[in-house]
């Protein structure tokens, strides 16, 4: 069965970025002038995703107004011939269809994702996080649904970070199944250094078979009283084969505000509005230093 659909969790209160987040969504947060959460969207698309079910909270409406439709925007701004504007607009709801579940109560990312268990139905699906973006030539989860049509199994994305850094992270243990590709034999949730079977952490790319949801109706909660998604995958994956993928691109891990400023700062680069300008003022601050 086709990945078709795509479950994306973005009900958290985005404390790191107060006193921003106290009134705005922080997956709305802009890169430039395009909030992260469409940037996911957008890759999503072009991978092929038709359904997407944001999993929200109570202050999250402005991720449901920025993907509806808004008429009176529109026709002011084709009144006033702003056709690159209007464009950007229409680009937004030409993305894939999306449904909206509450999660009402802060269980964990696990039991977020057990909220969108009617809609996804017996289909494997596609997991975005929130806080990673990536740019690549094939998008990320395009890479992972190749490796799912493949091998019929759920796959995750995998990217080699320094063993300093490994307490950060989920990493695994697996053997090679190809260039780029682990058949997993463990997964362990922020391990000390000297602990690590690896240092190939987990990002925020899954693919994901439909008995992912008997394994978080069966995971207990765990520290803070959250079901944890990373206890549900590592049950299946003593059930069915569980595969990781080294993806092929570039990773920003957004959570955090230096790499939010990264993010923001290479997008801007690749604009080809803005990016020459932008070169330009950042050398003239470095040789200022």
């Amino acid at each position: 069965m086709a990945v078709k659909k795509a479950v994306i969790p973005v009900a958290g209160l985005g404390t790191r970025f107060l006193p921003a987040t106290k009134a705005v969504p922080k997956e709305m947060l802009p890169i430039v002038d395009t909030p992260a959460i469409q940037i996911i969207l957008e890759e999503a698309d072009a991978a092929g995703i038709e359904t997407v079910i944001f999993i929200t909270a109570r202050g999250k409406g402005a991720i449901e107004d920025h993907f509806d439709k808004y008429m009176k925007l529109e026709a002011l701004l084709e009144e006033r011939g702003r056709t690159s504007e209007l464009q950007a607009v229409r680009h937004v709801n030409e993305l894939a269809k999306i449904a909206y579940v509450r999660q009402p109560e802060a269980l964990g990312v696990g039991h977020a994702i057990l909220q969108a268990r009617e809609l996804i139905g017996n289909e494997p699906f596609a997991v975005f996080f929130g806080d990673d973006l990536v740019r690549s030539n094939v998008p990320c989860i395009r890479q992972l649904i190749d490796v799912y049509n493949e091998k019929k199994a759920s796959v995750i994305a995998l990217e080699p970070v320094p063993l300093e850094d490994v307490h950060k992270y989920g990493i695994i243990r697996g053997k090679r199944d190809g260039d780029r590709l682990y058949k997993l034999e463990e997964m362990v949730e922020k391990p000390l250094r000297e602990d690590a079977p690896s240092n190939l952490a987990i990002i925020g790319r899954y693919v994901l078979t439909p008995e992912i949801f008997e394994e978080l109706e069966r995971t207990p909660p765990g520290i803070g009283g959250e079901i944890q998604l990373t206890d549900a995958m590592r049950s299946l994956l003593d059930k069915q084969p569980f595969f990781g993928l080294v993806f092929e691109g570039k990773r920003f891990d957004t959570g955090n505000r230096l790499g939010f400023l990264k993010a923001t700062v290479e997008y801007a680069l690749e604009r080809e509005d803005v990016g020459q300008d932008f070169r330009k003022f950042l050398k003239e601050i470095i040789c200022k230093e």
